[in-house]
């Protein structure tokens, strides 16, 4: 029997959760399907349809619940994505602002089932992890006026 992560994020889903989790593992290395379960006679979804999908991003598991219309998702919870480079940044959010997703502020996007994204380089931290405050203040500005986050902004920024 396989261990299991203690605390999963649990994500709602109208009815697009085994879609979804495909889609995420398919960004992401170490990243895979782990178990489907279907309802039953008892509902309260369509007896044999996908209930919940468990998945691994990056090996951090979550499950995803086909619930219904109910609940959304909003931005009070948010993923986020820890960039080594420009590129990944660019890859990522490219993906995950496809077929309907929204490009929001920060480095913040929500994907096209509404779930919300930052996409940051890791360099940002390193920027603004400094005794300097002036530089620290020069980045954050930069960022806030970035939608996507762009490294060679960011460092320009610390430069001055």
């Amino acid at each position: 029997m396989r261990q299991s992560q203690k605390i999963k994020t649990f994500l709602w889903f109208d009815t697009q959760a085994q879609e979804a989790a495909e889609f995420y593992v398919s960004l992401f290395d170490d990243s895979r399907i782990l178990g489907v379960t279907h309802y039953g006679e008892t509902g309260p979804g369509k007896p044999g349809s996908v209930m919940t999908v468990d998945f691994e991003l990056a090996g951090r598991e979550y499950v995803a619940l086909n619930g219904g219309p109910e609940f959304s998702f909003t931005e009070a919870i948010s993923l986020q994505v820890d960039c080594d480079s420009q590129e990944e940044v660019d890859t990522l959010w490219e993906k995950l602002t496809a077929d309907g997703g929204q490009e929001v502020q920060c480095g913040w996007l929500k994907d096209k089932y509404g779930l919300s994204w930052q996409i940051v380089p890791r360099r940002l931290f390193e920027l603004l992890e400094t005794a300097d405050s002036a530089r620290a203040e020069a980045v954050t500005r930069a960022m806030l006026g970035m939608v996507k986050l762009d490294v060679a902004t960011l460092e320009a920024a610390a430069r001055k």
